[in-house]
């Protein structure tokens, strides 16, 4: 058999144990709540799939399309930056469509990115964050992101220590999966930082819209100079409820912007046409559906932190992210979060996502997806209840 020694860079997929067990449970007749994946349930709002019915009827939009995005997707989104944070870009140079964030970041990776590159990662991170690198051949160094710790000041010792010097900073702010928020006045010191010492940033904007109690997530863009240094990533994921439409953008500083473009011209012909100009539609159109999808996670969040504070698991309700990060109750920490998510599955009939699966980081750590009504969370947080209570 052949080796083949990028796939070898990856680690076993740990959330594949628990889907697994999942999917046992199921086929013997159990109701599990699934609150693993963060994949959204809700539909995305009518007048965006009415766009995409009628695009779709025309035969012209069956054709090829552009692998950097219509002209039209691309300046709605410019659009959208300049009404939200009165950032200005230009749509030709500075702005390219992806095919949800996980292409653009995997691709912009293999553009910029040569062997034994260093790139700093938050820790723990959602997968796709150090993957991209590494699988592109660059080496990476996690930065602790973690409640009473000074993430900056990490950022600032890693490069004070590294060799080579980091290449690249990735950041996700709100961050998945610890929802951890950041103010302007943070991505100021990381530009000017960036700017300093000759790093390129690059920024995950996945949760901008899922943000809860008042708070309001800038964007790393808004910064001085941060199209200097750096480029941002936003998809309609999560605030259009878009999941499976795969529209994702990277936007910001040109250079950056012009590799991913280049390589993308090579390695697709970007999404069916008819996907990109219901994008528009979500962009320009009336914004209240986002205000509405906004309000029920929040509203779910609220269901959950009660529930489980109802049964003993004791959590700081998170201001973003459609996630709730939850530190193992103490008598249960020694299982580790592999053993405690099974313990949760077979006991509570409850999914979780192990904290391990996010990297060593995580460890101690799960992670809940608001992925299901309040009604299912009710039905989940009292199987757990009953679950800490026998395993106490």
């Amino acid at each position: 058999m052949h080796e083949f020694k990028r796939i070898k860079r990856l680690p076993p997929y740990v959330f594949a144990i628990v889907n697994q067990l999942k999917m046992e449970a199921r086929r013997r007749g159990e109701d599990i709540i699934d609150l693993g994946m963060g994949n959204p349930d809700l539909p995305t709002p009518r007048h965006i799939v009415d766009k995409l019915i009628e695009a779709a009827q025309n035969p012209k939009n069956h054709r090829y399309s552009a692998s950097r995005g219509i002209t039209q997707l691309r300046l709605a989104i410019c659009e959208w930056y300049k009404r939200r944070f009165d950032v200005d870009l230009d749509h030709d140079t500075e702005a390219v469509v992806t095919i949800g964030s996980k292409e653009g970041l995997s691709h912009l990776a293999y553009a910029m990115v040569e062997p034994g590159d260093l790139i700093l990662t938050p820790a723990p991170a959602y997968p796709i964050h150090p993957y991209s690198f590494i699988l592109a051949g660059g080496d990476v160094r996690s930065i602790p992101i973690q409640k009473d710790v000074d993430f900056f000041k990490g950022v600032e010792d890693a490069f004070r220590s590294a060799w080579p010097k980091p290449k690249v900073l990735l950041i996700n702010f709100p961050h998945n999966p610890t929802t951890t928020c950041t103010e302007l006045s943070f991505f100021q010191q990381v530009v000017d930082f960036a700017k300093e010492n000759n790093i390129i940033v690059i920024h995950d904007f996945a949760y901008a819209d899922l943000t809860f109690d008042g708070y309001k997530a800038p964007s790393f863009l808004q910064a001085k100079g941060a199209k200097d240094v750096g480029v941002e990533f936003f998809s309609l994921t999560k605030s259009y409820s878009m999941a499976g439409w795969r529209v994702g953008f990277c936007v910001g500083n040109r250079e950056l912007v012009g590799a991913l473009t280049n390589i993308k011209s090579y390695l697709d012909y970007g999404m069916f046409q008819p996907i990109q100009i219901a994008s528009i539609i979500a962009l320009r159109g009336p914004q209240d559906c986002v205000e509405e999808i906004r309000r029920v996670y929040e509203s779910r969040r609220n269901v959950l932190i009660k529930g489980l504070k109802n049964a003993g698991w004791h959590i700081e309700p998170p201001k973003a992210t459609m996630f709730v990060w939850a530190e193992i109750p103490e008598p249960f920490k020694k299982m580790g979060s592999i053993e405690f998510a099974k313990f949760l599955l077979k006991e509570a009939k409850v999914a979780v996502s192990p904290g391990i699966g996010f990297g060593d980081a995580g460890e101690g750590f799960v992670r809940f997806a608001l992925v299901e009504n309040e009604h299912r969370i009710r039905q989940a947080t009292r199987g757990i209840k009953r679950a800490l209570n026998l395993g106490a």
